[in-house]
């Protein structure tokens, strides 16, 4: 029986877990195989009962053996024991991190954070609330995402979250001993202060706690291989942009504005103020830039030319214009995102544009440089 048992194993452990993005073999889900008279049955060991892919994996090894081994299949899913789950975690931790020239070795920093990773970082900035950043963030991410990126979403607003509910997360991360691993919706994973304090509770903190959280969310988050991480930054000048360009000094801050004039005057304090940390402002995102009635005519309701002007005082491409449209708020509103629900939509077509703007610019590549002291 051994001898028929391994290469089931290698069929089965190649079979990668889309939460996680390895092989469920590297992830030590595959706990025991066995085949008696013809019949397969193989037992997963999950990380928690209700593991999101559970079905998804069960249906993956069933199809998958089907043509591997005649015979009916049964596959099932218990509990990992902790033993397991640390396992797990040790796998994790070894998939995110690397150990950096001049550190001892039990010093890792995440790889996302090398200046020589794959993985973009973008801060969507704005200098005010209201001008719907967070809608921008969203629908940014989602964009990526259907053209072919994988994509993630760190809401470092952390007095004012909002994240999980515009994207409509129904579960919570998932936390394995010191490491958390980010909720996915609609294919992207998304890791919030709002998933770990209720709603309707603020969060009273001052800056080093602030610091703190937003060095914990990369460093012991499991983000996986990805292209992207879009940051929700809150509005202004604070706290969150100083940690940034300490924590994460290859950000690349994307500002967020509205035509109107005022409103570009406050955003163009947050590109100074990311400019004067050192971070690389990228490119301008206008909201709201037009309303289409049902004449077929646009209406300028916010005014004209304030993210045009802003891009000009600061040097940048205008890299999008996003028309104001009441499904795109209502979408946050519901958590129903409008680039999911209505992917044809004169918004959705902009933010896909912009997604491709994004992409064609590259990365920053000037990447902030530490002053070391021997």
């Amino acid at each position: 029986m051994e001898a028929d048992r391994q290469p089931l194993s290698d069929i089965i452990g190649a079979i990668v877990d889309p939460e996680l993005l390895l092989t469920i073999g590297e992830l030590g889900y595959v706990r025991r195989i066995s085949i008696d008279k013809g019949a397969t049955t193989v037992e997963l060991a999950l990380p928690i009962r209700a593991w999101p892919t559970a079905a998804h994996l069960e249906a993956a090894i069933t199809e998958t053996l089907a043509t591997a081994e005649p015979g009916p299949v049964t596959v099932s899913s218990v509990v990992m024991t902790d033993d397991e789950r640390l396992a797990l975690r040790n796998v994790l931790r070894g998939a995110m991190e690397v150990a950096h020239e001049g550190h001892h070795h039990n010093d890792p920093r995440p790889s996302i954070l090398e200046p020589g990773s794959p993985t973009r970082i973008l801060g969507i900035s704005s200098g005010k609330g209201g001008v719907g950043k967070s809608s921008v963030t969203v629908n940014l991410a989602i964009a990526l995402s259907q053209l072919g990126k994988k994509v993630a979403i760190l809401d470092a607003d952390v007095y004012g979250f909002s994240i999980p509910k515009m994207l409509g997360c129904d579960r919570d991360p998932v936390v394995l001993a010191d490491m958390v691993i980010p909720t996915s919706v609609h294919g992207i994973r998304v890791l919030s202060m709002g998933f770990f304090v209720p709603e309707d509770q603020p969060v009273i903190w001052r800056g080093p706690m602030l610091h703190k959280t937003i060095e914990q969310f990369f460093g012991d988050a499991f983000w996986g291989p990805v292209d992207f991480i879009l940051i929700d930054m809150p509005p202004g000048t604070g706290d969150v942009a100083l940690t940034l360009s300490q924590v994460v000094p290859k950000v690349e801050i994307y500002v967020v504005t509205t035509p109107q004039p005022a409103a570009q005057r406050v955003a163009q304090r947050s590109a100074y103020a990311a400019r004067k940390l050192k971070l690389s402002v990228r490119g301008v995102i206008e909201n709201m830039h037009h309303f289409t009635g049902d004449d077929g005519k646009t209406y300028e309701l916010f005014g004209a030319g304030g993210g045009q002007l802003l891009a000009e005082d600061l040097g940048l491409s205008l890299l999008g214009q996003i028309p104001f449209v009441p499904a795109l708020r209502a979408g946050g509103d519901d958590g129903h995102p409008i680039t999911v629900t209505e992917p044809d939509s004169e918004a959705s077509v902009e933010f896909r544009n912009l997604a491709e703007r994004v992409i064609a610019q590259g990365p920053a590549r000037v990447y902030r440089q530490e002053l070391k002291l021997s």
